[in-house]
């Protein structure tokens, strides 16, 4: 199994992730050695009042950091590894840091809660306007494009047997829509605010419950192409889930309002804007951060890209554009929403064990140096409890650990893992299927 194959660059994602440093980290650390500092002037403090060298002794054995210092990566190690078990890679541990936080989640529409399986359902046409044509305009000036609704133009032109003509100087507005040359005739493909705002008259459409996109050439409007999107089987169960943790969840997308409407209902979501350019996605994020909120943001293409970036924690899509994965902090590699909740509910589990461990370090060692102090330890029972202690606290934090069944390991390299489970010759799916 190489680096450069799918699965590898998972791997090294996670790998990378694992090895990270997180704040919470670096304060354990911190933690860890002003206790150091806070025994020692405890012993020095017991010595100057009490002259007891078995006194000052049990203070300095009592105290000690380790169990924060060890406890707090391996439960860092332990959320990302069920993250992973979960087919979501957080590239480190910043990242799961910053999720345990966030009050907020915010949710494009296309290729995110829907599968991106856009279909035509209907081609309204202008009078004069044959549909053979309408198609034949459409599919050569979106032929290059990445969009699921351009997919779903060309796949439609194709299943037709409609021309495909030459574009030249194409050029793609994010969350607009395409202007190129076809024929040598200037054509634009896209929304409806991107085609009036270009000269071309139409008659206003409302109200559409699926989405819209109008075809001009040169200076007359051909028509308009109706395609629906299906959501997606998790997006339903993921948005409840996240709002059970009482997290705010927020539809944001470039469809027409209708549109938006329609998806926000269904999936009963506490608020939804449409008809958002990525621009303008941008500028909603910051103003929910300057509200004072913490904000996830979830998204898969090119337009959710700055937002993706701006927020405080960018999540992508699998299966999405390759600059949305770069700009999110965390992948969902199976595009499960339902998964990400999980991995919210781990984040925060994470963050409750790494607090339960520095509340209780500080107050088992502040006791018993008191107790030491005092003369009620001698260095047996110091050496216990800081063993016991710390112990405990790492005990505490393993139990994030996951631990890989070898069912998990058959459905990732079917037909590859041997009897014992120790050695694996293959993989049988690419990042995609995983």
């Amino acid at each position: 199994m190489g680096l450069d194959t799918a699965f590898g660059k998972i791997v090294e994602a996670v790998e990378r992730a694992e090895k990270s440093r997180a704040p919470v980290q670096r304060l354990a650390d911190k933690l860890a050695s002003y206790l150091v500092y806070f025994a020692f002037s405890a012993a020095l403090i017991t010595l100057f009042l009490t002259h007891n060298l078995q006194s000052t002794i049990s203070v300095i054995i009592v105290a000690g950091g380790c169990g924060v210092a060890a406890g707090t990566p391996l439960a860092i190690l332990g959320a990302v590894g069920q993250a992973a078990e979960r087919r979501v890679i957080v590239k480190g541990g910043l990242y799961l840091e910053r999720l345990s936080s966030i009050d907020t989640v915010v949710l494009d529409k296309t290729g995110t809660l829907t599968y991106g399986d856009t279909e035509v359902v209907a081609i309204v046409l202008e009078p004069g306007v044959t549909e053979e044509m309408l198609l034949s305009v459409a599919a050569s000036a979106e032929q290059f494009s990445e969009h699921p609704l351009a997919r779903a133009i060309v796949r439609k032109a194709a299943a037709e047997k409609v021309p495909v003509l030459e574009s030249e100087d194409f050029r793609y507005l994010p969350g607009k829509g395409i202007h190129c040359w076809v024929d040598q005739v200037p054509t634009l493909v896209g929304s409806q605010e991107f085609v009036a705002r270009l000269g071309i008259n139409l008659v206003p459409s409302e109200g559409a419950s699926c989405a819209e996109v109008f075809v001009s050439r040169g200076s007359r409007l051909l028509g308009k192409i109706q395609i629906s999107d299906t959501l997606r089987c998790s997006a339903g169960p993921g948005v409840k889930s996240l709002q059970e943790m009482k997290l705010r969840v927020v539809l944001m997308t470039g469809d027409s309002i209708p549109v938006a409407r329609a998806v926000a209902h269904e999936l009963g979501v506490d608020e939804f804007i449409g008809g958002l350019m990525p621009d303008a996605k941008l500028e909603r994020i910051r103003q929910l951060q300057a509200a004072g909120h913490r904000v996830a943001m979830v998204g898969d293409g090119i337009n959710d890209a700055p937002a993706l970036v701006e927020s405080h924690v960018g999540v992508a899509m699998g299966s999405g554009t390759d600059i949305a994965r770069e700009s999110g902090g965390i992948i969902l590699i199976g595009n499960d929403l339902a998964k990400f909740s999980e991995v919210v509910r781990v984040a925060k589990r994470c963050r409750r064990i790494i607090m339960t461990n520095f509340v209780g370090t500080v107050a088992v060692d502040l006791a018993g140096i008191v107790l030491a102090m005092y003369g009620l330890l001698n260095p047996i029972a110091a050496a216990l409890i800081h063993v016991g202690s710390e112990t405990a606290f790492i005990l505490n934090s393993a139990r994030l650990l996951p631990a890989l069944s070898k069912s998990l390991l058959v459905e990732m390299f079917p037909g590859q893992v041997a009897e014992n489970g120790a050695h694996v010759a293959g993989i049988g799916k690419t990042a995609a299927d995983l």
